[in-house]
């Protein structure tokens, strides 16, 4: 028996409880793949990460569902980073690096304390209708380690009263290889410019609180689609309200690649026995 720091983190939040919580293992090189798996079903979090050396960027992190690895995870990215900065795992600077299974991501810390984090390039393709959601326009099949399909609804009343059958939703998930569906609609308030609501049944998950490559594949998404210019470049993304939450996600368009990124606040920290 031992024991190995840990953080629970809530992330897309300055507000604890009001975001999307990830636990951090630190310093987790004395764990195998197969202790990591039962750690993270253990945690029953929609993700628990890993925090390792690095010998190419500033650390490596390995990011469990509790049913499988991912190579990329938006808010396990940016709760991992705040735990990285904070316990002294990695240096407090602006700039640093993230070695995962979707490659070497560029993260910066900005003054206020978000975190950003530019996403590993997108693959993209049409996707059939998606059971019981009336959609406007096309829907996308995009890839940014996990897969989404993304759509948009009418307006945001109508995507807050969405009551997918998550049965339906899942069989779909499945026969597209995605994660789940994660649909948007213009904003009805005056803090956001859309609101997002993920699901994703197939992976134990019937909806993310507030989910970070969501989000980044909404930015595909419009990107992609000639519509970079209709909610602005830079724009904040509002989620979680369907399950008490209130997660701001804040999304650059940039030239070079779409940056997803916000505020994380510690909510648990000690140690866990391994």
């Amino acid at each position: 028996m031992g024991s190995l720091r840990f953080k629970q983190v809530d992330v897309f939040t300055s507000r604890p409880f009001f975001g999307n919580p990830v636990a951090v293992v630190i310093g987790a090189e004395g764990l195998d793949t197969e202790a990591m798996q039962r750690i993270a079903c253990w945690t029953n979090l929609s993700e628990t990460t890993f925090l390792l050396p690095s010998t190419v960027a500033d650390y490596r992190l390995r990011i469990f569902t509790p049913r499988q690895e991912l190579p990329f995870a938006g808010h396990p990215t940016i709760g991992s980073a705040h735990a990285a900065l904070e316990s002294g795992f990695v240096s407090r600077k602006p700039l640093f690096h993230q070695e995962c299974g979707a490659g070497i991501l560029d993260l910066a810390l900005e003054g206020d304390g978000r975190i950003y984090v530019k996403g590993p390039p997108a693959t993209v393709s049409t996707a059939p209708a998606i059971p019981g959601i009336p959609s406007v326009g096309e829907r996308l099949r995009i890839d940014v380690g996990p897969i989404w399909v993304v759509g948009e609804v009418a307006d945001a009343r109508a995507l807050a009263q969405l009551a997918p059958d998550m049965a339906s939703l899942a069989d779909y998930s499945n026969a597209q290889k995605a994660s789940g569906v994660t649909l948007f609609a213009k904003s009805d308030d005056c803090v956001s410019a859309i609101h997002v609501r993920s699901f994703a049944p197939a992976h134990g998950i019937p909806e993310d609180p507030v989910c970070g490559s969501g989000n980044l594949s909404v930015g595909v998404y419009l990107k992609g689609s000639g519509q970079a210019e209709r909610f602005g470049k830079a724009y904040v993304a509002r989620q979680g309200a369907a399950l008490g939450r209130d997660g701001r996600v804040h999304v650059r368009l940039d030239e070079d690649g779409i940056r997803i990124g916000g505020h994380a606040v510690t909510c648990v920290d000690g140690q866990l026995t391994v």
